[in-house]
Protein backbone atom coordinates (compact mmCIF):
# COMPACT_ATOMS: atom_id res chain seq x y z
CA UNK A 1 0.00 0.00 0.00
CA UNK A 2 1.69 3.53 -0.87
CA UNK A 3 1.34 6.41 1.32
CA UNK A 4 -0.57 9.22 -0.26
CA UNK A 5 1.96 12.64 -0.09
CA UNK A 6 0.46 16.18 1.09
CA UNK A 7 -0.01 18.27 -1.01
CA UNK A 8 1.94 21.53 0.04
CA UNK A 9 -0.81 24.45 0.16
CA UNK A 10 -0.93 28.00 -0.34
CA UNK A 11 -2.73 31.04 0.51
CA UNK A 12 -4.09 33.35 -2.21
CA UNK A 13 -3.12 36.63 -1.16
CA UNK A 14 -6.60 38.45 -3.17
CA UNK A 15 -9.60 35.78 -1.95
CA UNK A 16 -7.49 34.38 1.23
CA UNK A 17 -8.29 30.86 0.54
CA UNK A 18 -5.88 27.93 0.85
CA UNK A 19 -5.05 26.31 -2.74
CA UNK A 20 -2.61 23.13 -3.74
CA UNK A 21 0.48 25.19 -5.04
CA UNK A 22 0.24 23.64 -8.54
CA UNK A 23 -2.98 25.74 -9.19
CA UNK A 24 -2.10 29.11 -7.80
CA UNK A 25 -0.18 31.23 -9.84
CA UNK A 26 3.41 32.92 -8.12
CA UNK A 27 4.54 36.40 -8.40
CA UNK A 28 7.70 36.56 -7.45
CA UNK A 29 10.27 39.25 -6.77
CA UNK A 30 13.40 38.95 -7.97
CA UNK A 31 16.78 39.80 -6.33
CA UNK A 32 17.01 42.04 -8.94
CA UNK A 33 13.75 43.42 -8.14
CA UNK A 34 11.98 42.67 -10.62
CA UNK A 35 7.81 41.54 -9.99
CA UNK A 36 7.42 38.44 -12.55
CA UNK A 37 4.92 35.75 -12.62
CA UNK A 38 6.43 32.53 -12.07
CA UNK A 39 4.77 29.55 -14.12
CA UNK A 40 7.47 27.22 -12.98
CA UNK A 41 7.10 28.14 -9.38
CA UNK A 42 11.17 27.54 -8.95
CA UNK A 43 12.26 31.04 -9.83
CA UNK A 44 14.49 32.56 -7.29
CA UNK A 45 13.42 35.98 -4.86
CA UNK A 46 10.62 35.88 -2.18
CA UNK A 47 6.95 35.02 -3.50
CA UNK A 48 3.19 35.30 -3.19
CA UNK A 49 0.48 33.51 -4.74
CA UNK A 50 -2.48 34.03 -6.71
CA UNK A 51 -5.66 32.25 -7.78
CA UNK A 52 -5.61 32.30 -11.57
CA UNK A 53 -9.30 34.47 -11.03
CA UNK A 54 -8.97 37.85 -12.29
CA UNK A 55 -11.11 39.26 -9.18
CA UNK A 56 -8.44 38.12 -7.08
CA UNK A 57 -5.80 40.42 -8.14
CA UNK A 58 -8.55 43.31 -8.15
CA UNK A 59 -9.33 42.40 -4.75
CA UNK A 60 -5.00 42.41 -4.38
CA UNK A 61 -4.96 45.50 -5.95
CA UNK A 62 -7.14 47.11 -3.78
CA UNK A 63 -5.98 46.18 -0.37
CA UNK A 64 -2.41 46.34 -1.27
CA UNK A 65 -2.25 42.51 0.01
CA UNK A 66 0.33 42.02 -2.92
CA UNK A 67 2.86 44.61 -1.47
CA UNK A 68 2.80 43.66 1.77
CA UNK A 69 3.17 39.85 0.74
CA UNK A 70 6.57 40.90 -1.71
CA UNK A 71 7.20 43.69 1.37
CA UNK A 72 8.25 46.09 -1.86
CA UNK A 73 5.90 48.22 -3.87
CA UNK A 74 4.59 47.78 -6.98
CA UNK A 75 4.04 50.03 -9.97
CA UNK A 76 0.72 50.15 -11.52
CA UNK A 77 2.13 49.09 -14.89
CA UNK A 78 3.08 45.49 -13.05
CA UNK A 79 -0.62 45.24 -12.14
CA UNK A 80 -1.46 45.76 -15.64
CA UNK A 81 0.89 43.40 -17.24
CA UNK A 82 -0.34 40.65 -14.30
CA UNK A 83 -4.10 41.39 -15.17
CA UNK A 84 -3.30 40.88 -18.59
CA UNK A 85 -1.40 37.71 -17.67
CA UNK A 86 -4.04 36.37 -15.68
CA UNK A 87 -6.76 37.09 -18.12
CA UNK A 88 -4.62 34.84 -20.33
CA UNK A 89 -3.94 32.11 -17.95
CA UNK A 90 -7.12 31.90 -16.59
CA UNK A 91 -9.81 29.27 -17.62
CA UNK A 92 -12.54 32.05 -18.17
CA UNK A 93 -9.96 34.38 -19.78
CA UNK A 94 -12.52 36.91 -17.67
Amino acid sequence: MQRQRKLPLRKCVGCQGMFPKRELIRVVLTPEEQILLDPTGKRNGRGAYLCANPDCLRQARKRKSLERALKHPIPEGVYDELEARLAEVSPGGA
